[in-house]
């Protein structure tokens, strides 16, 4: 008698999709969770590497005026300060920060950084103007790892699509995954919530188990680290997390400000710019700002209210001749979907829930690294087994 087929199931074609999307995008989910590990506590790791420069021990009892100071580091360090921005920070211990970038007015290489003219970031005593410390972010490790991550050092526009479709693939993974996982039974369930590895020495067995164990609990994770991701790869992805979030289509009304070409004050805009940001928001942990580009630009300022974290954040704009603050615009003012999105990047690296969330999302990554390693060894195994 010939042996009946057995019937291909829904299972058993969600496994091969399952099968064949891992194996066609294991690599990409391997190195983005590997670079997403590392990238996890880059502001802490940093900030401790540049301990010496990010504080301050010489101190008065007022800082210099922005303009001022902008002015001294310009001489000290030349044209690049012109176009920069400067971070002011509330804690008096903290020296200020100059971020200075520019792109290549004709980019001539499909990698990313091939296309920058210079990238730097300049620690300031805000008491005496003293230059504390310059550093040339292009080469900064922790920068060189977040654009692998973001674009696989590839110009945006080419490497990030492919990141983009890669964590799409890994999200229909997972959906598949969970549904093979899912058990039959109340005695299949034990065994797909806990490792039995006392009863079995087979190495086959244990790998199985940490690819379908691990791969559970950390699924909802996942899911969320990966969605953002999708945020800044795809526009019609972010499109449908802010229509989610704010239950419409309709797109904020943000109105752009123009200044009003007169002559300068006696007092300069930028230093009346940070007496503005106090007034209006003394607890926040620091202000960012620039030189306005154009005759009728504004100046744009982007208040940061909790140290290491954006979900929070304000901004204004205010007149560069007169200093007068032509518009506010508080987090509070910010529906759902705007909050979702200005959330993105502390939610991805899990910021958001301070220095527990980051170490979920660390745990997070690597065990998504050891998915489609665990995965693909499942594979050969069944494929190249002996006989």
């Amino acid at each position: 008698m010939t042996k009946k087929k057995k019937k291909r199931d829904f299972k058993y074609w969600i496994g091969k999709m399952h099968l064949w999307l891992g194996l066609a995008s294991g690599i990409i989910v391997l190195f983005l969770s590997v670079t997403g590990c590392i990238f996890v506590f880059n502001e802490e790791i940093s900030n401790w590497l540049r301990k010496d420069v990010l504080y301050v021990t010489e101190k008065a009892e007022k800082t210099l005026p922005v303009s001022q100071l902008w002015e001294t580091t310009q001489q000290q360090l030349g044209e690049r300060i012109k176009d920069a921005s400067i971070v002011v920070y509330n804690n008096p211990d903290k020296a200020w920060t100059f971020r200075s970038y520019k792109r290549k007015d004709k980019p001539d290489s499909i990698f990313h950084f091939g296309n920058i003219e210079y990238y730097q970031t300049v620690y300031v005593n805000p008491y005496t103007g003293k230059v504390l410390g310059v550093y040339d972010e292009t080469t900064d490790f922790f920068n060189i790892v977040k654009m692998l991550h973001w674009s696989l050092l590839l110009e945006t526009e080419i490497g990030q699509p492919i990141i983009g479709w890669g964590t799409f693939t890994f999200v229909i993974m997972l959906i598949t995954g969970i549904i093979l996982w899912w058990p039959k039974n109340k005695a299949a369930r034990k065994q797909r919530v806990w490792f039995q590895w006392k009863a079995t020495t087979q190495w086959k067995r244990k790998n199985y188990d940490l690819h379908n164990i691990l791969g559970f609990y950390i699924a909802s994770i996942a899911i969320i680290i990966a969605f953002t991701g999708m945020v800044w790869a795809f526009t019609w992805f972010q499109a449908i997390v802010y229509v989610a979030g704010s239950g419409t289509t309709t797109p904020p009304d943000v109105k752009t400000e123009k200044s009003i070409v007169t002559k300068p004050g006696t007092i300069s805009a930028l230093d009346t710019t940070l007496q503005i940001c106090r007034e209006k928001y003394p607890s926040a942990s620091a202000y960012n700002y620039g030189k306005p580009a154009g005759a009728t630009d504004v100046i744009n300022v982007y208040v940061q209210q909790v140290d290491g974290a954006y979900y929070i954040n304000h901004n204004l704009q205010v007149d560069q001749y007169t200093g007068k603050l032509l518009s506010q615009r508080d987090h509070s003012a910010k529906n759902f979907g705007e909050k979702l999105i200005t959330a993105n990047y502390d939610i991805h690296v899990g910021a958001i829930l301070g220095i527990p969330g980051k170490i979920l999302a660390f745990i997070a990554c690597f065990i998504c690294g050891m998915l489609p390693v665990t995965g693909f060894l499942i594979w050969y195994g069944r494929n190249f087994k002996k006989k």
